[in-house]
């Protein structure tokens, strides 16, 4: 009998399989699919390695303005996929070795609880096996959400795992969503050449973000020519003799070559026995945990964004640390992870951690700090001078409430603003601490000396 069994190979699971072997647990993970989970392979990963062919393609488009002449430079999507599938695999194939090292059992095949300490795997050669667990961690994650009556078909109508795949690069996409998933691949696209279109059922993009940052990045959206439609709603997708045809409720209509749905995430809790142990699950399909990520059965945990609480895979891999140290060394530590930075991979990027300006104001009274990129030696050497760093603190006793970036490398730059809060720093502990320079780096410390009135490269 193994100590704990994980169900799902992805950021969770995995994670805690490693950890739960370092603290000397005899772990076992089963994955129907390639260990490494959406996050490795069809996710995190192959998004940023497109993003980062998107990203050299511009600084090629840009260079003479660095006095480099480039002439003739095209994009093959063909050749881009074949270097994001090297990459995946490179990383993949790195996980199943750690694995390997720390001993943990990896069984290939579909697991299904068949009470609290068994688990019957279907194996991907056919064979069925039960594996018996003291303790069960499900960690089966999320799949993109797909909507029927939208025309979906994996081919015109896509999700976010058939554009990773494409081969031929669309003259236009339509995104249906302008979250992080519709804003990260119209960076991407439209760096590309595609001509890009997002339509938002909310009133604004990203509407998860600071509201200013919302606004400036939308006008960098639309600089850029993306199309962008908001407080709209799309009604139904047909195709037509020039392409697919999107109508809105407004009465407009939109065609593309292909059309994204990008409205978020749906939870993998079905198919795996949790009704056989009475598992509670929620309306939204999310496994209910408490704040150790225990689940009603006193033996069975989940991790991830399979419990609903931040559909994150670094909140993913702290959880499943924390949950494998509280069942190996008999411990009841929080597991609910509260400092967890949000990171949207655009150009620019954009990050923030805890509360934002507008959150902030309903319940402090606080003072803001901003900084400018425009005012940064090292932002303008590098020809990225968009966007700024707010910092949002309570007036009367110095607490960093929140911090939002927009800009150079925000999604490196927010690790600080997170150690601080986490840590309880003031406002002044991180303004007095010395930042090398010229760094993108020494604008943080400039933004919370914005906060007393204090930073030297701006008015």
């Amino acid at each position: 009998m193994f100590d704990i069994v994980i169900i799902g190979g992805g950021p969770g699971g995995y994670v805690a399989a490693i950890r739960g072997a370092q603290l000397g647990g005899n772990i076992a993970l089963i994955e129907k699919d390639v260990v490494g989970g959406t996050c490795l392979n069809r996710g995190c990963i192959p998004t940023k390695a497109m993003l980062a062919s998107a990203d050299l393609f511009n600084k090629v488009k840009e260079a003479a303005d660095f006095g480099i002449i480039a002439d003739n430079v095209s994009v093959s999507l063909e050749k881009i996929i074949e270097r994001k599938d090297s990459v995946v695999k490179q990383l993949t194939g790195g996980v199943a070795s750690l694995l390997a090292y720390h001993k943990v059992t990896v069984i290939n095949g579909n697991g299904v609880i068949k009470n609290t300490n068994s688990i019957e795997v279907t194996k991907n050669d056919g064979s069925v096996e039960i594996i018996e667990a003291k303790n069960i961690i499900v960690a089966t994650g999320s799949e993109a959400a797909t909507i029927a009556s939208l025309g979906y078909d994996g081919i015109n109508v896509l999700t976010s795992t058939e554009l990773l795949n494409l081969k031929e690069q669309p003259s236009s996409l339509l995104i249906i969503g302008a979250g992080v998933i519709g804003c990260e691949f119209a960076s991407v696209f439209s760096s590309l050449g595609t001509n890009v279109t997002m339509v938002e059922a909310l009133d604004r993009v990203l509407p998860m973000v600071d509201q200013e940052i919302s606004k400036r990045f939308t006008m960098l959206l639309k600089k850029k020519k993306i199309g962008v439609h908001t407080s709209v709603m799309v009604e139904k997708v047909t195709k037509g003799p020039e392409g697919m045809i999107v109508s809105l409720n407004n009465g407009k209509e939109l065609v593309a070559d292909k059309v994204l749905i990008g409205i978020g995430r749906s939870l993998n809790s079905k198919n795996i026995g949790l009704e056989n142990v009475g598992v509670a699950v929620g309306k939204r399909g999310e496994i209910i945990t408490d704040s150790i990520m225990k689940t009603n059965v006193d033996n069975i945990y989940a991790i991830g964004d399979v419990n609903g609480k931040v559909l994150l895979a670094h909140a993913a891999s702290a959880q499943g640390n924390q949950v494998v140290e509280n069942i190996l060394k008999n411990k009841t530590e929080d597991a609910d992870v509260t400092f967890v930075p949000s990171a949207v991979y655009t150009f620019p990027e954009i990050a923030f951690i805890g509360l934002n300006e507008q959150e902030a104001r309903e319940k402090y009274e606080v003072k803001i700090g901003k900084f400018p990129f425009t005012a940064c030696g090292k932002a303008l050497c590098i020809g990225e001078k968009d966007g700024f760093i707010k910092v949002i603190a309570e007036a009367n006793t110095d607490q960093i409430l929140g911090v939002q970036i927009m800009g150079p490398h925000a999604t490196d730059l927010i690790a600080e603003a997170v150690l601080a809060i986490r840590k309880g720093l003031s406002v002044e502990d991180v303004a007095k601490t010395i930042h090398a320079h010229p760094t993108i780096s020494e604008s943080m410390m400039e933004a919370f000396e914005a906060v007393h009135g204090l930073a030297i490269h701006s008015i």
